[in-house]
């Protein structure tokens, strides 16, 4: 039998799973792929929690797989005291206290195991917490992942200089060579300018000479 005062608890399990409430952690639900006559283990963790026992529920559903009803697995407190529902196989349903959490481990697997597991912690106050519940599929092959999108690769950094402020050594050396060599170019031209002209008087000078002689 479901204790009484889970009762209103337990209403509120079964509006949550089927879409019209939401847990007390907003989060969804695990789903686990435990192999045939494999062994699995659901925590129900006490984080922030000062909890003093907890109560496992389960459900069942029909054959065409649609929920059913909530079976009442047990109750198991700090001190690893356990009291089992009606019709539970203990040999297989094992409730117990593990450090801050309460476990429920299922060994021997079955294809009937399958359903929503779901654990309701109290604390001294008799405050009860619903905890985020498990879906167990036992003998489903869990779906594959999507493929983790490829790196993309590294881009080169391109040397841009600031105009205002002085360029960093990378730029330094790009900037200041095609300087150097106009500057270069510009000084050789104006020399080789200078030094025709100096020049020209001489050869002219030289001309006139020639043609006074020829006269």
């Amino acid at each position: 039998m479901i204790p009484l005062p889970l009762a209103w608890t337990l209403l509120t399990v079964s509006l949550w799973t089927t879409g019209s409430s939401e847990n007390s952690e907003n989060e969804p639900f695990k789903i686990l792929y435990p192999s045939i006559s494999s062994q699995e283990t659901i925590e129900c963790d006490c984080a922030n929690i000062s909890c003093d026992s907890v109560y496992w529920f389960r459900s069942t559903s029909s054959e065409s797989g649609d929920f059913k009803s909530w079976q009442y697995l047990g109750k198991c407190n700090n001190a690893d005291r356990v009291n089992y529902g009606t019709g539970v196989e203990e040999s297989r349903f094992k409730l117990s206290k593990r450090g801050n959490s309460f476990v429920l481990r299922i060994t021997k697997v079955q294809k009937t195991d399958t359903g929503i597991y779901s654990c309701i912690l109290k604390d001294k106050s008799n405050n009860e917490v619903l905890k985020p519940a498990s879906l167990l599929q036992p003998g489903v092959t869990a779906p594959t992942p999507p493929p983790k999108p490829k790196p993309k690769p590294p881009v080169k950094p391109v040397c841009r200089c600031p105009k205002k402020n002085p360029p960093p050594d990378g730029c330094g050396s790009m900037v200041l060579w095609p300087l150097v060599g106009l500057t270069a170019g510009l000084a050789l031209a104006i020399i080789c300018t200078l030094y025709y002209f100096s020049r020209l008087p001489k050869k002219c000078r030289h001309h006139f000479a020639k043609k006074r002689q020829m006269l």
